[in-house]
């Protein structure tokens, strides 16, 4: 199993995940024709892609899929909510309703070979949810999008192999920075987004004896730096009581406006 960032970042996020036979994306939240760059950077085309699961309707998340949906007829999977608030979208157009699948936390979903289980998340959006994809006894989790996490959200995402997880923002950065007070509120909220000190006190509570990469992701550009990122997060593994050393596994951070590098597991 492989995952790959062609996208990630406040200004949109969509992720590669495959097997040997089946190749989805998590989030399209970039242009088509980026995604279609993107997925041809990779070796394939668009209209190999077996699904598109969305975590919410965000639109760093969806403003790519009313073009896919029209021009490759991709399914699209998402919680009724997420559905309900795409259908509702008019700046995507019209997309066939028989292309949407409605997929049920804490239930597995089968896509040909890969199994995915959608996980409840604190968000402001109608239903998010992350994923936990797996394999062949391989484990992908892709954790975006939440403002704190609880015990349900470190039970699911126990036993990876390889963790994507938002590093958002630096709690100085966005205190200081330009954006108004409201907005600066919602993201440090319990429905908002993970600060980097948050994503690296977690990550201490996933790590295992097997995690083979993290991948930080979902950077804002305003709040954030990637090195800032990396070096607060490897700080906290360090001061964490799990035991692990910083050096102990790579660390990558999932790059805003290309792809990223394919971690195989």
């Amino acid at each position: 199993m492989r995952l790959c960032s062609i996208a990630s970042g406040s200004s949109g996020n969509c992720i590669y995940v495959d097997s040997d036979a089946t190749h989805l994306l998590i989030d399209a939240g970039i242009s088509g024709k980026r995604i279609e760059a993107g997925v041809a950077g990779l070796g394939l085309k668009l209209s190999e892609i077996d699904g598109i699961f969305v975590t919410h309707e965000h639109v760093d998340h969806i403003s790519g899929l009313g073009v896919l949906a029209r021009r490759y007829g991709i399914p699209i999977y998402g919680t009724r909510g997420t559905i309900d608030a795409i259908r509702q979208t008019a700046s995507l157009g019209y997309m066939d309703d028989s292309l949407f699948h409605c997929i049920i936390p804490d239930e597995k979903c089968m896509i040909k070979d890969i199994a995915l289980y959608p996980m409840r998340i604190s968000h402001d959006a109608v239903e998010p949810v992350a994923y936990r994809i797996s394999h062949d006894k391989k484990k992908i989790g892709i954790l975006t999008d939440l403002g704190c996490y609880n015990d349900y959200t470190i039970a699911c995402m126990q036993d990876l192999d390889v963790l994507y997880l938002e590093a958002n923002h630096d709690i100085n950065m966005l205190q200081v920075g330009p954006y108004p007070y409201y907005l600066k509120q919602r993201i440090l909220s319990d429905r908002g987004h993970l600060s980097n000190e948050s994503c690296g006190k977690l990550l201490g509570k996933l790590l295992n004896d097997h995690i083979q990469a993290v991948v930080l992701g979902h950077l804002s550009k305003e709040n954030n730096l990637p090195e800032l990122a990396y070096e607060t997060v490897k700080v906290e593994i360090m001061m964490s009581d799990a035991g692990y050393r910083d050096d102990d596994f790579p660390i990558y951070v999932a790059k805003r406006s290309e792809v990223s590098q394919m971690i195989e597991i």
